[in-house]
Formats: C-alpha cells, sequence, structure tokens
C-alpha cells in the first residue's frame, strides 16, 4: 500500500516551520486560529558539519491535507493549501533559508518566492476530528539553478487532479520535483 501523502525519501535538508506563537514539531497538535498568518520556514543542511551550502537549486514548499473534510471521509483530499515556487538560499555560507512571510527585507531573502497557490490557513471543519497538515519541501529532479515554472492546480481539491486522493505526490511528478523534507503537525477545530 501507498503512504498517504508521499512516497518514501531520503531527506537531504530539515524543515522548521514556525508562526508566531507555535512551531511544528513533526505531528504536534496546534489550534486552527494559531495558523492563520503565512508561516516561517527555515531550511537546513544537516549534511555539512559547517552549515555551508553551495547550491543555488530553487525549492518548492507545499502544504497539503490529505484528510479533507476528515479522515473518515477523504473526499476532498489531497487540499492543496499552499504551493511557493523558486525558494532559494542566496548567501552561498548560510545553510539556511528563512522565508519569513517572504520578507523582502530578511538578511536572506533577494528574490521572493513565487505564490503558485497562496498560503489557506488549515480550517478543519466541526465534527471531522484531528487533520494532519503536511509541509514538504522539493527540489527540481533534474538539478536545475533556474527559476522554475510549475503548473498551477486548476483547484485546491485533490490538487486539480480531479480524482479521489489525488494529490501533492502526483503533482510533483508532474512537475519533475523529488521530495527533501517534511514536516507536519495535526489541526481540529474545537468544535468535536
Amino acid at each position: 500500500m501507498r503512504p498517504s501523502v508521499i512516497d518514501d525519501f531520503l531527506p537531504s535538508l530539515t524543515l522548521s516551520v514556525s508562526w508566531k506563537k507555535e512551531d511544528a514539531n513533526l505531528g504536534n497538535t496546534i489550534k486552527p486560529k494559531r495558523l492563520q498568518s503565512q508561516p516561517s520556514i527555515t531550511l537546513r543542511d544537516e549534511v555539512d558539519p559547517d552549515g555551508i551550502s553551495s547550491s543555488d537549486i530553487r525549492y518548492v514548499v507545499t502544504l497539503t491535507d490529505p484528510d479533507a473534510p476528515s479522515r473518515d471521509n477523504p473526499e476532498w483530499s489531497e487540499m492543496c493549501h499552499w504551493i511557493a515556487a523558486n525558494v532559494s538560499v542566496t548567501y552561498n555560507s548560510v545553510s539556511m533559508l528563512p522565508i519569513d512571510g517572504f520578507n523582502a527585507e530578511s538578511p536572506f531573502a533577494t528574490d521572493v518566492p513565487d505564490d503558485v497557490i497562496e498560503y489557506k490557513p488549515p480550517g478543519p471543519p466541526k465534527k471531522t476530528g484531528k487533520h494532519r497538515y503536511v509541509f514538504l519541501v522539493f527540489a527540481p529532479k533534474n538539478g536545475t539553478t533556474e527559476t522554475l515554472h510549475l503548473s498551477k492546480p486548476k483547484d485546491r481539491q485533490h490538487w486539480g487532479t480531479g480524482k479521489e486522493r489525488g494529490g501533492v505526490r502526483e503533482w510533483a511528478q508532474k512537475n519533475g520535483l523529488v521530495p527533501v523534507t517534511a514536516n507536519f503537525i495535526y489541526s481540529q477545530n474545537k468544535k468535536q
């Protein structure tokens, strides 16, 4: 049986996701009201002991909900919550990428990434239990450092595939992307 979101892969970066008062910690639960603003993203190359990254690769950050409208009835899943393309590390001597709401004044930001699909805050419906919200970061399979021109899903449900359980896996394959890191949270409506 295939994994519900992405096939197994060996991470090459670590991913930190932060909102004003919360951080994603590989499966912690965060209230929807704390997820309303676009999060800050930090990518780290933990392989290099000096923390030096020489890569000019453009990354793609995605957020998907495989439990829409609920885990018991995922007829809308996967739901695309965010796609940000052309995310890059600007200083080769630094191995992290603060997106921080894509603040162009950040000392690490020279290019403002392209929102292919703008951030839609998690908002699990009433009485649908906990939803998983999965952040995946992708790199071009061919290793290009050129600006990426990705397809935009025609709608958020099923990532525009039109088929139940269609999602980020198919979208990434179609766009020649491979996963490099992931993180996730749970969130649920307080009315259960």
